[in-house]
């Protein structure tokens, strides 16, 4: 699936442990139905197999609703599941190695916390930027907030759209306007919701007015 600057609106990062007792499939599909335009498969703690397994469902599961599905940080995964790209963080594969081993047909997403990484990662050969924390993290105890001037250094130095990561809520998406971005990445603001399907298109409402 080829990308387009769209598929960020509203980009659903999974997490099962927000799931209270749902399957990840009934949770993705909920947002499916309600408007996501990517998914990313990132369950940093499941087994090789078991995490194979959820991608090839989850692949079949997107392409129902023509969105593209990632896996975070796992080039072996999206190859044998066949899916249509991944997310990579600055701790893990390079651009360059990822690139390397799936294509130039597949989607390479890459982290960045400032212009300086950004404008790598672009030049190595990633597809779109993931820019966080917007909001600290419900996720990465570690993760150190992005303020919103560095948001906009990042969108202004590189050519390839980006969207802003981290604490993201239907109740503070609108603080994330004017910044340049394409859209937000959301975790538990969508798989934490009692309501995926309303949560997902109050997000989406604002996230097309960013």
């Amino acid at each position: 699936m080829k990308f387009e600057r769209k598929m960020l609106q509203l980009y659903a990062v999974t997490d099962r442990r927000w799931l209270s007792g749902r399957t990840l499939e009934e949770a993705v599909e909920e947002a499916l139905a309600a408007g996501v335009t990517m998914v990313q498969l990132r369950e940093k703690n499941m087994e090789p197999d078991r995490l194979l397994e959820e991608a090839r469902s989850l692949r079949v599961l997107c392409h129902r609703y023509h969105v593209p599905l990632l896996i975070n940080d796992s080039p072996d995964i999206c190859i044998r599941a066949d899916a249509d790209g991944v997310h990579v963080g600055q701790d893990d594969m390079s651009v360059r190695k990822a690139r390397a081993l799936l294509g130039p047909d597949k989607i390479i997403g890459a982290t960045a916390h400032n212009v300086a990484e950004a404008r790598t990662a672009e030049r190595l050969g990633a597809d779109y930027l993931g820019c966080g924390a917007a909001f600290g993290s419900h996720t990465k105890e570690n993760a150190r907030p992005i303020d919103r001037e560095t948001y906009r250094d990042i969108t202004s130095a590189v050519h390839i759209p980006v969207c802003a990561i981290g604490g993201i809520t239907e109740e503070n998406i609108g603080e994330l306007r004017h910044l340049g971005l394409s859209g937000v990445a959301v975790i538990s603001g969508i798989f934490a919701s009692d309501q995926i399907g309303a949560s997902c298109r109050k997000l989406l409402d604002v996230s097309s007015r960013l």
